[in-house]
C-alpha cells in the first residue's frame, strides 16, 4: 500500500484516532462506539458553542453525536422535528451515546414539534444541524444564514431548481458574513478521495474524458400507512418516496457519486439525458419515485459521465466511481483509490482501512474553522451537485435532453414553504390508492 508520507502518523495523532472510531449513523442505522474523548479539543477560543438539531431521524441523531464529539466545549440545547416521537427517541439515543459528558442539555421547553419548530430551535443556538428531509432544507438554510448561524446541513440541499437558487443566494450571504457551512457530502473529507484529487492535480492521468458512477443497491426502508393517518402525515413519515420531500433516490443517495464526478472534472454538466422507471417497487408505500435511473451527463469539455442508480433487491450492488483520462484511469470505491496508466501499470494506490471516519471529520473541521475564525463554504458546490442530480431526474422522468441553463431557470416548485397539519399533501393518491408515476415523453419537468 502506498501512503502519503507527508500525513501524520495515526499513532501520534489522537484526533485522527478519534475520528476513525467515532459514531456513524446513516439511514437510521447506528454504529455506536463506547468512546468519549473529553478534553481532546481544547482551543484558545473557549466559548461554549450551543447546538440545535433540526430533523431527528437517524442521520440527524448521528450528526448530533458526531458534532458533540468533535469539540470539547459544545452542548446540545435545542431540538426540532415534525413528530414528537422522533424527537424523544433521538434525544434518548443522543443522551445514551454521550453518557456522562454533560453535553446534552435540552430542556422540555427547548423541544419543538411541528412545522414551525425549526426556527424556534435555531434561535437558541450558535451552530445548527439541518437534517430534515431535503424538501425543507432551502427554507431552513436561508433562515439559519439570515440569523447568523454556523451550519452543518445534510445533502441534498434542495429538491427543485427554486430551492437550489434559494440555497445559492443564501450561500453567497453566508460567505460574505463569514459563516461556516459544511454539507454532508463527506467524500470531500475522506482521505482516499483527497489523495485522488491530489494525484489529479499532478496530471497523473491527464484530462478526464469519460467515467461511470454508481449507486446500485437493494433499496432502503419503507413505512406502511397507519390507521387514521392523514395523507400529509403518511407522506412525511414515508418521505423517501415523494419528490417534494426527497427528490428521488438519484438525488438523495446517488448525489454522492455524481458530486465526485463534478469534483474530479472540476466543472458541472451542460446537459443530461437518460432513462428510468419502476420495475420492482410498485406499491402505494413506494410513492411516486423510480427504482432505477441511467443518465449521461455531458460536461463543457466534452466529457461524458454515465450514471447508474438502482433500488432493486437481488441485483448487482455497487457504490463506486471510475474515470478515464487521456493518460490513464482512476477508481474510487469504499476507502480505496487507484490510478493506473493505459498499460495497466499502477501509478498510485490508497488503501484506507485505517483512515478516519469522514462523517466525523466534517464536524471536526467545522468546529476547528469556527474556533480559528476561518470560513468553510461548502454550500455552493453542494447546491450545484444537487442541481446536477436534479437535471438527471428531469431527464429520466421526461425522456428529453435537459440543458443546465434552462433547468436552473425552472419555476417547477415541488416543496411548499407554508405547510401546516391542516394543509393538503402536495401529492394526492389516485382512486386506486397509488400515485401518478412520471411517464417519459409526457411528463413536464421544467
Amino acid at each position: 500500500m502506498k501512503r502519503d508520507e507527508t500525513k501524520p502518523d495515526n499513532s501520534k495523532n489522537p484526533r485522527r484516532d478519534f475520528v476513525k472510531n467515532t459514531a456513524l449513523f446513516t439511514g437510521g442505522a447506528m454504529l455506536l462506539p463506547n468512546l468519549h474523548m473529553q478534553g481532546m479539543f481544547n482551543s484558545a477560543n473557549d466559548k461554549k458553542l450551543k447546538i440545535a438539531l433540526v430533523g431527528c431521524g437517524g442521520r440527524g441523531t448521528g450528526a448530533a453525536v458526531q458534532a458533540l464529539s468533535a469539540d470539547d466545549n459544545v452542548e446540545l440545547v435545542a431540538m426540532a422535528d415534525a413528530f414528537e416521537d422522533r424527537l424523544k427517541g433521538s434525544l434518548m439515543n443522543i443522551s445514551k451515546e454521550m453518557g456522562e459528558t454533560k453535553k446534552v442539555n435540552v430542556t422540555p421547553e427547548n423541544q419543538f414539534v411541528g412545522f414551525d419548530a425549526a426556527k424556534k430551535a435555531m434561535d437558541l443556538a450558535d451552530v445548527v444541524i439541518l437534517a430534515t428531509p431535503p424538501g425543507f432544507r432551502p427554507q431552513h438554510f436561508e433562515y439559519a444564514v439570515n440569523s447568523g448561524k454556523h451550519i452543518f446541513m445534510e445533502k441534498p440541499v434542495a429538491v427543485d431548481a427554486p430551492g437550489v437558487r434559494k440555497v445559492l443566494a443564501a450561500a453567497k450571504k453566508a460567505k460574505e458574513n463569514k459563516l461556516n457551512v459544511v454539507v454532508g457530502l463527506q467524500r470531500h473529507y475522506q482521505d482516499s478521495y483527497l489523495a485522488a484529487i491530489e494525484e489529479l492535480k499532478k496530471d497523473s492521468i491527464g484530462s478526464i474524458v469519460s467515467g461511470q458512477v454508481y449507486w446500485n443497491s437493494g433499496g432502503v426502508w419503507t413505512r406502511e400507512r397507519e390507521p387514521d393517518q392523514s395523507e400529509l402525515e403518511f407522506q412525511m413519515r414515508n418521505w423517501y418516496y415523494f419528490n417534494w420531500l426527497c427528490g428521488d433516490h438519484i438525488l438523495e443517495q446517488h448525489i454522492h457519486n455524481i458530486d465526485v464526478a463534478n469534483w474530479f472534472i472540476g466543472d458541472y454538466p451542460v446537459s443530461a439525458q437518460g432513462m428510468g422507471g419502476r420495475e420492482v417497487r410498485k406499491g402505494s408505500n413506494h410513492g411516486e419515485i423510480f427504482d432505477h435511473h441511467f443518465v449521461e451527463f455531458t460536461y463543457p469539455n466534452g466529457a461524458v459521465i454515465a450514471s447508474q442508480c438502482r433500488h432493486q433487491p437481488e441485483t448487482m450492488s455497487r457504490v463506486a466511481e471510475f474515470f478515464q483520462g487521456t493518460k490513464g484511469t482512476i477508481s474510487t470505491e469504499g476507502d480505496n483509490a487507484t490510478l493506473k496508466d493505459w498499460s495497466g501499470k499502477t501509478l498510485f494506490e490508497h488503501r484506507g482501512k485505517d483512515d478516519p471516519n469522514p462523517y466525523a471529520v466534517e464536524h471536526v473541521k467545522l468546529f476547528e474553522s469556527i474556533r480559528s475564525g476561518g470560513v468553510l463554504a461548502n454550500a455552493e458546490y453542494g447546491a450545484k451537485s444537487t442541481m446536477t442530480a436534479i437535471i438527471g431526474r428531469m431527464a429520466t422522468y421526461s425522456g428529453k435532453v435537459i440543458k443546465w441553463d434552462e433547468a436552473m431557470q425552472s419555476d417547477h416548485d415541488l416543496a411548499p414553504d407554508d405547510l401546516t397539519w391542516d394543509s393538503p399533501a402536495p401529492v394526492q393518491p389516485l382512486e386506486n390508492g397509488l400515485y401518478k408515476i412520471p411517464t417519459p415523453g409526457e411528463t413536464e419537468v421544467i
